[in-house]
C-alpha cells in the first residue's frame, strides 16, 4: 500500500487484470493524485503501469491474464487461491473503495465475497459490462454486487440504471494514450529506415495464448505480402509478459521485423506505418484514434467459441465496427484468420488511398464519441470514484479514514 498513515485519506483497493486494464489504471491512479493534490492511498493488484505509479501488487498481475473458458481450466485452482488472498486482504486492510478495472472472470467473483464478507466496503466496477452485445441479465447480477459502475461508452449507462444501479458514463481513457500523436520521423531515423520502406504495424496481443494462436497466420500474412512489397517492413509492440515468444516468433517471418516495447515507441510505430494488422481489443482503439488504416484478426478455441456464438447478440468485435454499426475495420476471425484473406485485405489497404483514406474519415467520428476533446476521461472516473468515497462517509463516519 502507498502512502502514510495519513488520518481521513482515502485508500482506493484497485484490481486489474490484464494490459488494457493496467493502463486504465495507471491513468486512474495520476488522475485521483491530481484531483486530491495526492492526498490519495492505493493498494491491490496491476501490472508494470500501475506499479510505475507506485501501487505494490499483490501479486503478479500476469497471473490474471487468462481469456477462454477453456484456456482458463488448467489455472483454475491458483486463480481461486488469488481470489481468495486478495478477499482476505481487503477484509483486514478495509479500505475506503475497492475499484475493479474490467477483468470481469476475477474482479466480480472478489467483489461478490467481498460484499458477503466485509458488506460495507464500496464496490465499484470499472467498465462496464457490454450487457448489450451477450449476456443481458448480466446488468441485474452488477446492481446486486456493486455500488457504482462507470461505463466508457454513452450509450450504456440505462441498460443498469433501470436495474436500480448508479451507472456514470466516463468516457475511454484510450483518448489520454497519445496514440495519435506519435512521431513517425522520429521512428523511421531510429531504426534506419528509408522513406521507401513500408511499414506495417503487427499487434498480436498481450495474451500467451493469442499471441501463440496468431503470430504463425500473422507471419505467413506477410510472406504473402512480400510478393508484390519487397520492402515491407514490419513493426511487432509488444508487452513485458509476452515479449520473449513473441521475440523467438519473428526471428524467422520473411520480412524485416522490428520488436519495440512502450507506448512512446509504439505511437512512434503507428505515425510511421501504413496500415496495421492486430489482434481484436482496446487496441483497435488506439488505431483508431492514430488514424491507421487496420485490419483486425482473432482465433480462439473453437470449443470456447461455440459457447460464445450461443450468447452474442453483436454483429462485430470491433468496437469501432460496433458503435458505427456497420463494417468499416475488416474482421477475420477464426476460420476467416487465415494468411490469404489477411493478406488481401492489407494488400488492398497497402494498394488503394481510397480503402485508407474510408477508414480515416469514419474512426474520427468514433473518437468523438469516446470523450476526445472534453475532461480526460480519467478525471471524470476519479471524480465519480471520489464521489462514491465522500457519500460513503457521510452515510457512515465510522467508516472514515
Amino acid at each position: 500500500m502507498t502512502g502514510g498513515p495519513d488520518e481521513g485519506v482515502p485508500t482506493l483497493f484497485l484490481i486489474a487484470g490484464e494490459p488494457s486494464g493496467d493502463a486504465l489504471g495507471a491513468r486512474l491512479m495520476a488522475a485521483t493524485r491530481r484531483l486530491t493534490g495526492g492526498r490519495v492511498r492505493f493498494a491491490g493488484i496491476g501490472g508494470e503501469r500501475m506499479v510505475a505509479e507506485g501501487l505494490e501488487s499483490l501479486f503478479p498481475m500476469a497471473e490474471l491474464t487468462l481469456f477462454g473458458i477453456f484456456e482458463l481450466l488448467p489455472h483454475l485452482p491458483n486463480l481461486i487461491r488469488r481470489i481468495d488472498q486478495t478477499v482476505t486482504e481487503i477484509a483486514r486492510s478495509r479500505p475506503s473503495a475497492v475499484v475493479g478495472i474490467d477483468s470481469p472472470g476475477f474482479t466480480v467473483r472478489v467483489a461478490r465475497k467481498v460484499r458477503a464478507v466485509s458488506p460495507d466496503i464500496p464496490l465499484i466496477h470499472y467498465v462496464a459490462p457490454t450487457v448489450w452485445a451477450w449476456k443481458p441479465k448480466r446488468a441485474a447480477k452488477y446492481a446486486a454486487i456493486y455500488d457504482h459502475l462507470l461505463a466508457v461508452l454513452p450509450f450504456e449507462p440505462p441498460y443498469f440504471e433501470k436495474e436500480g444501479l448508479a451507472c456514470s458514463f466516463v468516457g475511454h481513457s484510450v483518448v489520454e494514450s497519445g496514440a495519435g500523436r506519435g512521431d513517425g520521423g522520429r521512428f523511421r531515423d531510429r531504426h534506419g529506415l528509408a522513406q521507401t520502406d513500408r511499414i506495417i504495424a503487427v499487434l498480436p496481443g498481450s495474451r500467451k495464448g493469442e499471441v501463440s494462436r496468431l503470430l504463425p497466420d500473422f507471419g505467413a500474412t506477410l510472406g504473402l505480402l512480400r510478393q508484390d512489397h519487397g520492402n515491407l517492413v514490419a513493426v511487432v509492440p509488444t508487452v513485458a509478459t509476452v515479449r520473449d515468444r513473441v521475440a523467438a516468433a519473428i526471428a524467422d517471418w520473411p520480412v524485416r521485423s522490428i520488436l519495440v516495447e512502450g507506448d512512446a515507441a509504439k505511437y512512434d510505430a503507428f505515425a510511421a506505418a501504413e496500415v496495421a494488422l492486430a489482434a481484436s481489443g482496446t487496441v483497435a482503439l488506439e488505431l483508431a484514434l492514430a488514424c491507421l488504416p487496420s485490419v483486425i484478426a482473432y482465433r480462439l478455441n473453437p470449443v470456447t467459441v461455440a459457447l460464445y456464438r450461443r450468447l452474442i447478440r453483436v454483429k462485430y468485435v470491433n468496437l469501432v465496427n460496433l458503435m458505427l454499426d456497420r463494417m468499416l475495420v475488416p474482421e477475420l476471425l477464426q476460420q476467416d484468420c487465415r494468411p490469404d484473406r489477411l493478406a488481401a485485405e492489407l494488400r488492398r489497404l497497402l494498394d488503394d488511398p481510397a480503402a485508407r483514406q474510408a477508414q480515416v474519415d469514419g474512426v474520427a467520428e468514433v473518437a468523438r464519441w469516446l470523450g476526445q476533446g472534453d475532461t480526460p476521461p480519467s478525471e471524470r472516473a476519479a471524480a465519480a470514484i471520489l464521489d462514491v468515497v465522500a457519500r460513503h462517509r457521510r452515510q457512515s463516519p465510522a467508516q472514515a479514514g
